[in-house]
């Protein structure tokens, strides 16, 4: 192949993190907001593609939602690419194949049956603080194995979550990269850009997004304030399971099969929840074998109104249906509009103990449940942020709203924090 000179010039930072993450296969990088993150490791992906000399390369840069990456990423790397000769650009697949056979394509981390069962060199993860934490050790690790390939983790905090996990793990890891930088420290943004995102934005927000600080608050939490009181009271335990108390579960049925489950136990006016599932691409069979191999004994299963829609194949049976077919009996929890669900949560949280252990993804996606941002506004919309957490926090909101809560006084407002400190 003739020499190629890929038209990108890296300012100083992009210079050094190259460097950094050449040395290393792992690498985690922090960076604020407007650094030059995304268009630094789509062309690390370019030269890493022109000059692998395996057959058939194969990377991936990988967002939260496929449109996503298609608005983040797709133009950089038309842009980019388009001045190397023989490139083919697929734009139903946002596929890239460069013409020594080398494939770029962008990932939706939404659907994880969807990219399971590829092979990739390298792949980026965009926004990781955003990404489903079982994206990468169950889906994107194992893709990697057989060609060896590396993986570049970026993204801003949210929180002390799995993001979080990720960079304190590759910082007593001698094998991976980790580093954060802050707008602070860059210079990339000059200081009148920076008072004027101040002046529009919390301080809370202005930390997470520019000062890459993951002890701010995760602005629009719902229940982030009340879970972190729980776990001060301590209310986090190990080993919460009771065998002499029968067992009931949440459930949320959501669209592509995705589904969530948790485990509770009531003693009193205690909520337990002494056990979270979750998972996707299964029909519901899969989860009635969860349920048999959990070996308890169930007093009832709670499940979300949309159950009993028909859906098409199935011989037009409802989810319902079908889930006493396989002896799974249980109630439909009320109908409520979000709003009244979330208030319901908040109020009998108060009630609640976790196993932090067998809990712990779910307890993480409850402090990430969060109001949906408006941009162009600057203030949070009413309605909730959908993401990973979205299935946990809804199989949470049905059992609320099932059998046994106190369903009254939901219309009185209740004070909402939106913001917390973990």
């Amino acid at each position: 192949m003739p020499n190629i000179v890929i038209p990108y010039k890296p300012r100083a930072l992009q210079k050094i993190l190259h460097g950094q993450i050449d040395k290393h296969r792992f690498s985690v990088v922090v960076l604020h907001r407007r650094a030059g993150k995304t268009v630094m490791c789509i062309n690390h992906m370019f030269r890493a593609a022109l000059t692998n000399k395996l057959l058939n390369p194969r990377y991936a840069f990988i967002s939260p939602y496929r449109l996503q990456g298609k608005a983040t990423a797709w133009d950089y790397i038309k842009q980019f690419a388009g001045k190397i000769p023989g490139t083919k650009f697929n734009e139903s697949e946002l596929r890239c194949d460069l013409a020594n056979g080398a494939r770029i394509t962008i990932l939706g981390a939404e659907n994880d049956q969807a990219i399971r069962g590829i092979s990739l060199d390298g792949c980026v993860f965009d926004e990781t603080q955003s990404i489903k934490p079982t994206i990468f050790p169950e889906v994107i690790r194992p893709a990697l194995a057989d060609r060896k390939g590396w993986c570049i983790f970026i993204g801003t905090p949210k929180g002390r979550n799995s993001f979080y996990q990720l960079y304190q793990s590759a910082i007593k890891n001698p094998t991976w990269y980790a580093c954060t930088y802050k707008a602070s420290e860059t210079d990339i943004l000059d200081e009148e850009e920076l008072q004027a995102a101040k002046d529009v934005m919390s301080k809370d927000l202005y930390e997470q997004e520019f000062e890459c600080s993951f002890q701010a608050a995760i602005t629009g939490s719902y229940y982030g304030t009340i879970i972190e009181d729980l776990a001060k009271e301590k209310r986090m335990v190990s080993n919460l399971f009771d065998e002499d108390i029968d067992v009931e579960t949440w459930w949320d049925l959501g669209m592509n099969d995705q589904t969530a489950i948790w485990f509770v136990q009531r003693y009193k006016k205690e909520i337990r929840l002494i056990d979270y599932y979750e998972n996707t691409g299964h029909g519901l069979d899969h989860y009635a074998d969860v349920l048999k191999k959990k070996g308890f004994e169930y007093s009832t299963h709670i499940f979300p109104h949309d159950v009993k829609v028909r859906e098409l194949g199935n011989y037009a049976k409802t989810r319902l249906e079908a889930l006493l077919d396989l002896g799974i009996v249980g109630e439909v929890a009320p109908k409520l509009s979000i709003e009244d669900g979330i208030e319901a949560v908040r109020k009998n949280l108060v009630n609640c103990w976790f196993d932090k252990d067998k809990c712990a993804t779910g307890i993480e996606y409850l402090k990430a449940y969060q109001k949906k941002w408006d941009d162009k506004a600057q203030v949070f919309k009413s309605k909730p942020q959908h993401s990973y957490a979205s299935h946990c926090a809804d199989a949470f909101r049905t059992g609320i709203a099932g059998q046994g809560i106190e369903l009254s006084n939901w219309k009185k407002q209740v004070p909402v924090n939106t913001n917390y400190i973990v």
